[in-house]
């Protein structure tokens, strides 16, 4: 798996404190909810361009979203080359079936709905010829992709390890929330399930990668 760009949003680390601390909180809010109907009113813009066959809508749609898209594309399929592949095809599907887009979620949503299961399908496509060619003596090893600048390596590999233990629906979850920054609501709708399950999938991924990324105890750290 690639290094992981990780701004995690942790938000029970978020303070509860009173007076000045509670105004910063409510000011936050405000702007936040500023930031979602100005996020709103792009959405309805870029559908509506992308439906009517706009070029210029989906070039619209690249230049805001293509970035998170190739970022996220290449945490689920670990390559930089398969996340280009990956949201080049994605772009391709949206062209094809924007005319099933019924307005039912956000715009950008469904976009990323659509990338996601092109991940999907991309990683399955690969078990299934790692899975052929299991008996060819010649293959090449896999290719590493280029380390993140000032990534710890020791911590790095930690972090791939164990986001590769998750299963692959916790690791949807963890990087649609905790890296990419997106709510349940967005996340159940894109993989379509509910968002309780959404939030119960987050709390059980980071319980695995808390258990997995903690030091162990030696047995004598108890003894006195």
């Amino acid at each position: 798996m690639a290094t992981l760009g990780l701004t995690l949003r942790w938000e029970d680390r978020i303070s509860s404190a009173a007076g000045e601390g509670g105004r910063r909180v409510e000011l936050q809010e405000t702007a936040a909810k500023g930031n979602r109907d100005t996020n709103l009113s792009d959405d309805i813009a870029l559908a509506t361009g992308c439906l009517a066959g706009d070029l210029n809508a989906y070039e619209q749609l690249y230049r805001l979203q293509g970035a998170k898209m190739k970022n996220l594309a290449r945490n689920l399929l670990g390559s930089q080359s398969d996340a280009e592949d990956a949201v080049q095809d994605t772009f391709l599907k949206i062209q094809r079936s924007i005319g099933s887009f019924r307005r039912q979620s956000a715009f950008v949503t469904w976009v990323f709905r659509i990338l996601v299961n092109t991940c999907h399908d991309a990683r399955r496509r690969r078990v299934r010829r790692k899975e052929q060619s299991h008996d060819d003596s010649s293959e090449m090893p896999p290719r590493q992709e280029p380390h993140a600048p000032g990534s710890h390596p020791s911590l790095r590999m930690a972090l791939q390890h164990a986001l590769g233990q998750l299963t692959q629906h916790q690791r949807d979850v963890f990087l649609l929330y905790e890296v990419e920054g997106f709510r349940h609501a967005e996340i159940a709708s894109m993989l379509e399930i509910s968002e309780t399950a959404s939030k119960n999938t987050l709390f059980q991924a980071k319980k695995n990668l808390r258990g997995m990324l903690e030091a162990p105890r030696s047995p004598e750290a108890g003894v006195r």
